[in-house]
């Protein structure tokens, strides 16, 4: 699955059990190792910093976060706006359309609908050259595949968006509340949602928080509740126009 290799010499007497749970452990060492204390921050949408503990996505972490695609298109749409190339990667519902309107440049987006029954290799491979990654894992990790991943991920310095449970995630986002907008009595068009986004940090990295949201807001972008009169939209609106990367690892496989 993963292309480094590292080899261990181990007793002959030693039982395949004692053996598995030694490259666990060195797996989880070299996680703890490579998680950096001054880690870089990846440019973010202003409207999360409520949202993120630190204000902001970092370098080499997991964001497991769940509830709204759409809250998915608002992480991405900093990194993507800055210049970064993003994936996404088992989620065939993922409209480019709505994308395109929180920001995420088309022309920098890898799109993998269904990975198959290989998920985690094909995560694996686009690990090491794209820096932002989206997945819905298609099974459950264990730790120790988890922890590999993480931190393989740190090496590299990308940051992994999970539409799913993934074991050890640094933050944890969550969508409760939703409140559509715009219906009057009876007519109207529906405008804006307002939603509450639970967050917590793992290992200290941030209380529990809960922030209001627009997500989508009236420009079909993501903005932050404003405070009383005032007026912070942060929307984009894009055209659709660019091409987009398909991959079939399915078909190609």
């Amino acid at each position: 699955m993963f292309e480094d290799i590292q080899v261990t010499l181990v007793s002959a007497a030693a039982p395949p059990a004692r053996v598995d749970r030694v490259g666990e452990l060195q797996s989880r060492i070299r996680g703890m190792e490579a998680r950096r204390l001054d880690s870089k921050t990846v440019p973010t949408h202003p409207a999360l910093a409520a949202v993120l503990p630190g204000g902001g996505l970092r370098e080499g972490t997991v964001v497991q976060a769940t509830g709204s695609t759409s809250l998915l298109m608002a992480l991405l749409a900093g990194p993507s706006a800055a210049g970064r190339w993003a994936a996404v990667v088992g989620l065939p519902d993922f409209g480019v359309e709505a994308a395109a309107r929180f920001g995420i440049a088309l022309e920098r987006l890898v799109l993998v609908p269904d990975p198959g029954r290989q998920w985690l290799t094909v995560t694996s491979a686009l690990a090491d050259v794209i820096p932002v990654i989206v997945i819905r894992p298609a099974g459950r990790l264990s730790p120790a595949e988890s922890s590999r991943f993480t931190a393989r991920l740190r090496q590299r310095g990308g940051v992994l968006i999970t539409a799913g449970e993934w074991p050890g995630a640094d933050t944890v986002l969550e969508v409760g509340e939703s409140d559509w907008r715009g219906l009057g009595d009876g007519h109207g068009a529906l405008a804006e949602r307002e939603v509450l986004v639970r967050s917590a940090g793992r290992g200290g990295l941030g209380r529990p928080t809960r922030t209001r949201l627009r997500l989508p807001d009236h420009t079909l972008g993501i903005s932050a509740m404003p405070a009383a009169g005032t007026d912070h939209t942060a929307g984009t609106d894009r055209g659709t126009t660019a091409e987009v990367t398909r991959v079939d690892f399915r078909r190609a496989g």
